[in-house]
């Protein structure tokens, strides 16, 4: 039986497979990959796990019923106090206070995707909330997977990233919004569907331009 996640996925697909070719996941993979250009990414993705946070309260906010709200609070909580823990803890391992993580300035990328997901919550209804979210989520699990199945990197510490994203627990939490979405679209009409598929491809851009940004340490020009 097809579901609309296989539908966007499949759309998405020329994207998901670049993420997979850039040279900054590469870099993971092989243990080449500048320690500076990873502290960029890390402090860059502590001020978005903070917007993302921000997102899943949105849900909750917006869910119809208990078990939905149930859900979000959920990811809200996984989020903010379980990633965002191991996040601190990983980063002190390549000298990153958090301190320094906090006084970090957003780069434009990571300013441009976090708005992009607090209008989609605040605009949207909790239907398009979950497809701007969603490519986030299930996205890194098979990037980190897709590098698991390379083998292990020699360096230990991105050997830990691609642990900690390729586990059977972060993969869970992009199965519940998959199998959310697929519940909510069960009856949506044809335009709703494209205009959910809109936000699911936007965050699948932002989600290789997180990249590229990290990799270019890119800094405002002006």
């Amino acid at each position: 039986m097809s579901h609309f996640t296989d539908t966007l996925r499949s759309n998405a697909a020329p994207i998901w497979e670049a993420e997979l070719k850039h040279p900054f996941v590469l870099g993971i993979a092989d243990g080449s990959l500048p320690k500076e250009k990873f502290k960029f990414y890390l402090c860059q993705d502590y001020l978005f796990l903070l917007d993302y946070s921000r997102v899943f309260a949105y849900g909750a906010i917006k869910s119809p019923d208990e078990a939905t709200m149930a859900t979000f609070s959920q990811l809200l909580d996984e989020t903010l106090n379980t990633e965002m823990d191991l996040h601190r803890g990983y980063s002190q391992k390549f000298g990153i206070s958090p301190a320094e993580m906090e006084a970090t300035p957003m780069a434009p990328t990571t300013h441009a995707y976090t708005r992009h997901l607090l209008y989609v919550a605040q605009v949207g209804t909790l239907v398009d909330l979950v497809a701007g979210v969603l490519p986030c989520q299930w996205g890194y699990w098979e990037v980190a997977t897709h590098l698991a199945k390379r083998g292990k990197s020699p360096e230990p510490l991105y050997q830990e990233w691609i642990e900690m994203y390729s586990s059977d627990e972060f993969g869970a939490l992009g199965e519940l919004l998959r199998n959310l979405l697929n519940r909510l679209t069960a009856e949506s009409s044809e335009s709703e569907k494209r205009r959910l598929m809109n936000h699911f491809l936007t965050s699948s851009r932002y989600e290789y331009l997180f990249w590229e940004m990290s990799y270019n340490q890119e800094q405002w020009l002006i």
